[in-house]
């Protein structure tokens, strides 16, 4: 397995691992994955095995202390300076669940974000995943305020 940072050319595998990942909804579209690529491709991390995609996780940068829903559709947000590393999601295709993948590629995340002088990470999660996402140092902060996909979002920050 291989953790890297994403290319423009890997916006069809991306497309297609978030399709299978999220219910139609809550799921970036392709066009939005793409203009997540061209403002902020240094943020997404990409698991391979054997050259195909099977796990990635995305967010842009800020310096907003709380993920906005309309930060997941509007790369603008993004700051490269920023003090917080947002996670939109954690995608595994279902054969690699269960596995320790995503928990490896957000090891990356975490690193990396740490190593860039970021503040913490921020992501929302259902209430059915705070438990996985506290494993990793998360604290969840109660709903959010997110109506994503019409959802009920838990805000879970990391502060290092």
């Amino acid at each position: 397995m291989h953790i890297r940072t994403a290319l423009f050319s890997d916006l069809p595998a991306l497309a297609a691992v978030e399709a299978l990942c999220f219910p139609p909804a809550e799921a970036a579209s392709q066009e939005v994955l793409a203009a997540r690529l061209r403002v902020y491709p240094h943020h997404f991390w990409l698991m391979e095995n054997e050259g195909r995609l099977v796990s990635f996780i995305n967010g842009l940068v800020t310096d907003e202390p709380q993920l906005l829903d309309a930060m997941y559709a509007d790369p603008s947000f993004h700051r490269e300076t920023g003090a917080w590393q947002m996670i939109f999601g954690v995608n595994t295709l279902p054969q690699y669940r269960r596995q320790g993948r995503a928990g490896q590629v957000m090891e990356r995340v975490l690193a990396d974000a740490q190593a860039q002088g970021r503040t913490g990470c921020v992501l929302t999660c259902k209430e059915a995943l705070i438990h996985y996402y506290a494993r990793f140092g998360f604290q969840n902060e109660g709903l959010s305020a997110s109506a994503h996909g019409g959802a009920a979002w838990y805000s879970m920050r990391l502060t290092f």
